[in-house]
């Protein structure tokens, strides 16, 4: 029987780049927030390396409105992991916390709060925001407490551009006449033909395509890329049968194979760093910022930092344009395939905070018209002003956001506390008819450099979107994306999980950097072994995750 004792598991799901937030104009907040001052400690499981300990000026600003100040922590690598097994085990935890894959570990331990009543009696806000999504915000059928407010999938979501996939800088699609890119085929022949010509780039060896193996990463540019390519969507580790539901590991699948194929290709042509799978992610994005790599298949907020410190030194023409990149034409893109409203990743407050009350109630300031506002627009007059009626960034504002990101997030805040409570998406309007979020159409497009704006012209798009199928081409998934379900920490599924996990991330690398006609006989390995592992069982546990998720999300018992 399943328990509350889960585990998250899957590839990681970082809503990307897409920070978005809420809108509205300066309405204050449902419900008195409190103003007393009081310090919340905070951990979050992902990096923030502009947090400037809110002496940013949107932090500055939410101090004042609500008397919260954050003593924040967070991980630097590897989603927190050992920060949070040593607070399960040590029963000291921060006030609020968000733990991703590992908020499991914490509710096994007792450590977070059913956050159910205190949104019912404290947070309007967080009710009106997630209305008809609150059976999604429920751990699971058997144990239906609230733990998080999800913070990393947005509120009714309508996503105006494309930011992951696979990448090319500018300067080499100009130079090569802006060629098709549409299968793996294309992607290589452009990076090789350029690479023929230009062997160095600023005084270093020119390198056509890098990878970002270091821990949960190799999911997001070495293995997800597998069923991207052949027609399926985003499941994580499985493949999920439309019809049945029933989950597989997406390895087993005969098109992923041939994915992995092509990329042993590549490197036995020379064309993938041969440092792909023992860098850091630092080094990584220290190659990317260098402008010696050609070609990325990554999210772009896996080397944000990267390419906004390409802008800053200049050399716009160094970022990247992204590509629906697939494994031949007979197969489409499911990057826009509509999942719903996701649920998962988010925000709890454990048993160890002093004022659960205070604490929502700072949840639900933040999830508010004004809060949302603050969040992604910034301050009134100082990060945007209103014209005739509309929110508007000043162009001035505007060229730091984009030409110097780094330190712009860092000194204004802007977009820092996007993911510590619930968020409306992109395209979703507030009363007086504006975006909550800065990521609409009209702002999307002034906000792209010269050589994006170009390039986009030279493919007849106006955003990235354009270049990739359409949601409406796809049926909604049922069960919303399967990458953010959660598994019992002690069962035989999470051991089978680990083992299959480990066999994959030593098979795969090898697979792809031995001999080409040594590739099936890796392979094949891999396969059998975590068949060996438990494998199976554990698809057909898995399968009934699945059907279960199905269930509680859509009411029934």
């Amino acid at each position: 029987m399943i328990t509350k004792t889960w585990k998250w598991i899957g590839a990681v799901f970082i809503t990307t780049t897409l920070l978005a937030g809420c809108a509205g104009g300066s309405s204050a907040p449902t419900g008195d927030t409190g103003t007393e001052p009081i310090t919340l400690t905070f951990f979050g499981a992902d990096s923030s390396p502009q947090w400037n300990n809110m002496k940013d000026e949107v932090g500055q600003e939410i101090i004042k409105r609500t008397g919260v100040t954050l003593n924040a922590e967070f991980a630097v690598s590897g989603g927190g992991k050992d920060r949070l097994s040593l607070m399960a085990a040590s029963g000291e935890y921060p006030d609020l916390i968000s733990a991703k894959t590992e908020v499991s570990k914490l509710v096994d331990a007792g450590a977070m709060l059913d956050l159910t009543d205190l949104i019912e009696e404290h947070a309007p806000n967080l009710k009106k925001m997630f209305g008809p999504h609150m059976n999604r915000l429920k751990y699971s059928l058997e144990d239906p407490s609230i733990y998080v407010i999800p913070s990393y999938s947005q509120v009714d979501q309508t996503t105006f551009d494309a930011t992951s996939g696979f990448e090319i800088q500018h300067k080499v699609l100009k130079e090569l006449g802006y060629p098709e890119v549409k299968t793996v085929k294309d992607f290589e022949n452009v990076l090789r033909t350029y690479y023929e010509k230009h062997p160095t780039t600023n005084g270093g060896p020119t390198i056509p395509l890098t990878l970002d193996a270091d821990d949960w990463r190799i999911m997001i540019t070495v293995t997800n890329a597998a069923f991207l390519t052949t027609g399926a969507p985003d499941d994580g580790e499985y493949f999920i049968d439309p019809n049945t539901y029933e989950a597989k590991l997406h390895y087993k699948r005969p098109e992923a194979r041939e994915y992995f194929r092509w990329l042993n290709h590549m490197s036995a042509e020379g064309l993938l760093d041969k440092e792909s799978f023992v860098q850091k992610s630092d080094q990584y994005k220290s190659k990317i910022a260098s402008g010696r790599v050609l070609g990325l298949i990554d999210a772009e907020w896996g080397y944000q930092d990267a390419e906004d410190a390409l802008k800053a030194a200049g050399m716009e023409d160094s970022s990247y344009a992204h590509f629906p990149v697939t494994l031949t034409e007979e197969y489409k893109d499911h990057s826009f395939q509509d999942a719903g409203f996701l649920s998962g990743y988010g925000v709890g407050i454990t048993t160890s905070c002093p004022d659960p009350v205070r604490a929502i109630k700072f949840l639900d300031f933040l999830a508010s018209d004004e809060g949302q506002v603050l969040v992604n627009w910034g301050i009134e007059g100082k990060h945007y002003v209103v014209e005739d009626g509309k929110r508007v960034i000043p162009e001035n504002v505007l060229n730091e956001k984009v030409n110097n990101a780094i330190n712009f997030k860092r000194t204004t805040g802007i977009e820092l506390y996007s993911l510590m409570s619930g968020r409306y998406g992109d395209g979703v309007k507030d009363a007086t008819g504006n975006y909550y979020t800065t990521r609409f159409p009209e702002q999307i497009i002034e906000s792209y450099s010269e050589p994006e704006k170009e390039t986009l012209a030279a493919y007849g798009a106006t955003t990235w979107k354009d270049l990739y199928p359409s949601k409406e081409e796809f049926p909604v998934k049922p069960w919303g994306a399967a990458y953010n379900m959660t598994m019992e920490n002690d069962s035989s599924y999470a051991v089978a999980f680990e083992k299959t996990q480990d066999i994959i991330r030593k098979r795969i690398p090898e697979a792809i950097l031995t001999s080409p006609d040594n590739f099936d006989a890796v392979y094949d390995t891999m396969l059998g072994e975590v068949d060996a592992a438990g494998a199976i069982e554990m698809e057909q546990e898995y399968s009934k995750m699945v059907q279960d998720r199905v269930k509680l999300w859509n009411g029934e018992s």
